[in-house]
């Protein structure tokens, strides 16, 4: 269940998010970085070449897709998750559940065609709209084939 004007400004958060990405790709070389790592716990995304830490960003934890579930769980939703990277996530199912919106409200998101990267990228988008992120990273995949998604809350070079 979905209001009518949900699809359409959904698609506007997927452009503005592909913009977003372009910028950051553009000015800080997201995605060309040999190495990238995250920490949970200090909630941060550092991107690496040849040892030497480049880019750093404050992180707030979207979701993840798993092709063995066929589906997208928010990260609100994942209880193995530290709850300071959540609380974006969290305002994304508060606006879901205000404007009756299941797939920001429900735990897990489907798509019928099962474009797991595709939802990945759309809820994302949607996370990066409602919580003004400067990007979103979606780590490369998993064993499982599944995807963990980032939103970026503050992008600096490393010092």
């Amino acid at each position: 269940m979905q209001p009518d004007w949900y699809p359409a400004w959904r698609d506007e958060a997927i452009e503005q998010l592909k913009a977003k990405n372009a910028r950051l790709k553009k000015d800080l070389h997201l995605g060309s970085w040999s190495r990238y790592d995250y920490d949970l716990t200090a909630g941060t995304l550092l991107f690496s070449q040849d040892g030497v830490v480049k880019v750093v960003t404050e992180i707030q934890i979207v979701g993840s897709t798993s092709t063995e579930g066929g589906n997208w769980l928010w990260a609100w939703a994942n209880s193995s998750l530290p709850s300071e990277l959540l609380s974006d996530a969290k305002l994304v199912r508060s606006f879901g559940e205000q404007h009756g919106i299941d797939e920001l409200a429900r735990a897990y998101a489907t798509r019928a065609d099962n474009a797991l990267e595709v939802l990945g990228w759309e809820l994302s988008a949607v996370m990066s709209r409602i919580c003004d992120g400067l990007g979103i990273y979606r780590c490369p995949s998993r064993e499982d084939g599944g995807g963990f998604y980032l939103m970026l809350k503050s992008i600096n070079w490393a010092s």
